[in-house]
């Protein structure tokens, strides 16, 4: 299987790389600090026309593959950036696309492909529930020709900067169905129609995320835009999970390959005691292991991407690929830090920055403890463990 960019993707990688070099480090040090959203990138992502990369052309989009995404996601984070504001418009839409209706393509797609709605905020978890989706308390009640929405949601990133928000409701109560995951329900929320009904307020995290809690209050949403069938809303959640995990292994990976050069470069620029410190295997061993382990979790990232792209659900190979380059890029930071020493945690040279987030992908968007399991019950008939 041949995993090699083709010509359209290099010119791709290229491209958004040269866009990328007009935000350098200074850009996101100032995001960081002021734990502001980087609105000018993502115009510029917007304008470019990377953000309806996956869109299909009927629609207005730039009919590209989910390759074609992780193309554009690596190369924003390889250039030192962060894909994040970009990765959740990309896989986000991808439920309206294969499940609403097509009155519904038509009317969301067009202005979402051309930049004139943000759809960047997806509201799943919620405080008491966690990792437990099934056990969502946010209602939708049907109320004649709309629902009434009720409920909160935490960690739901970017609320203030999207127009648009997928939400996930339980329309039936958890004790009257059959299985758990049966009686929930995903809605298109316009926010811009919604701020009196919904409250946001910002959490403060240790990396620029911009994420919140939301609390709704008896929202009034038309039935017309509930996507798909209702009570069916968890599988169409999952059914874009792999699109998902193969988007954030690539800005993922994008981070390791951005560690693994500046900590190769500074140990063979960087002289002491009359020598490179990158000659020293103390260093060079730990920043060519990252190097490899980056290597093989891109290899896993491409196969589950070609997968995708036959129309199968690569469930293995996408949580696999996450899981890899999670700890691919965590091993990158460390050699990272470690070589760059007391300048490491400095902000001039944004190790400290890629430190975090790598960090912080070990544990979202989904914990490797929870892809682990997955992988022994799916891949390994193991006994469930939770």
């Amino acid at each position: 299987m041949d995993f090699d960019l083709t010509a359209d993707q290099l010119a791709l990688r290229e491209s958004v790389t040269d866009l990328c070099a007009k935000f350098p480090e200074s850009y996101w040090q100032q995001k960081e600090e002021e734990d502001a959203y980087p609105e000018e990138f993502v115009q510029a992502l917007t304008d470019a026309g990377y953000l309806s990369a996956l869109i299909p052309a009927e629609y207005g989009g730039g009919d590209g593959t989910i390759s074609d995404g992780a193309v554009i996601l690596q190369a924003i984070n390889q250039s030192g950036g962060t894909g994040i504001p970009a990765h959740a418009q990309m896989y986000t839409m991808g439920t309206i696309l294969r499940h609403g209706s097509e009155e519904q393509k038509k009317k969301w797609l067009p202005e979402i492909a051309a930049g004139r709605l943000r759809l960047q905020s997806f509201g799943i978890t919620e405080a008491e529930a966690g990792s437990d989706t099934s056990r969502i308390k946010t209602t939708a009640v049907r109320d004649g020709d709309s629902y009434r929405i009720s409920g909160s949601k935490m960690f739901t990133s970017r609320v203030p900067h999207s127009d648009l928000m997928l939400l996930l409701t339980r329309t039936t109560p958890y004790n009257e169905v059959q299985r758990k995951t049966d009686g929930l329900s995903t809605f298109l929320i316009d926010l811009r129609d919604a701020r009196d009904q919904i409250e946001v307020r910002p959490i403060k995290t240790m990396i620029n995320h911009q994420t919140n809690a939301v609390f709704i209050e008896d929202l009034r949403v038309p039935a017309e835009n509930l996507i798909g069938e209702e009570g069916k809303g968890f599988r169409y959640i999952l059914s874009g999970m792999n699109a998902e995990r193969i988007l954030v292994t690539s800005e993922v990976l994008g981070d390791g390959y951005w560690l693994v050069d500046r900590a190769a470069r500074y140990g063979s620029e960087r002289s002491v005691f009359d020598r490179p410190i990158g000659s020293n295997q103390g260093i060079q061993f730990p920043i060519a292991q990252a190097y490899a382990q980056l290597e093989a979790a891109s290899l896993m990232r491409w196969r589950a991407a070609a997968a995708f792209e036959q129309g199968k659900q690569p469930g293995f190979e996408a949580n696999a690929a996450k899981l890899l380059a999670s700890q691919a890029t965590w091993e990158a930071a460390n050699a990272a830090m470690t070589t760059f020493g007391g300048y490491g945690v400095t902000d001039e040279y944004g190790i400290a920055r890629k430190f975090k987030d790598a960090r912080f992908q070990l544990i979202a968007p989904i914990s490797n403890n929870m892809i682990l399991s997955y992988i022994a019950t799916k891949a390994l008939g193991m006994p469930k463990s939770y």
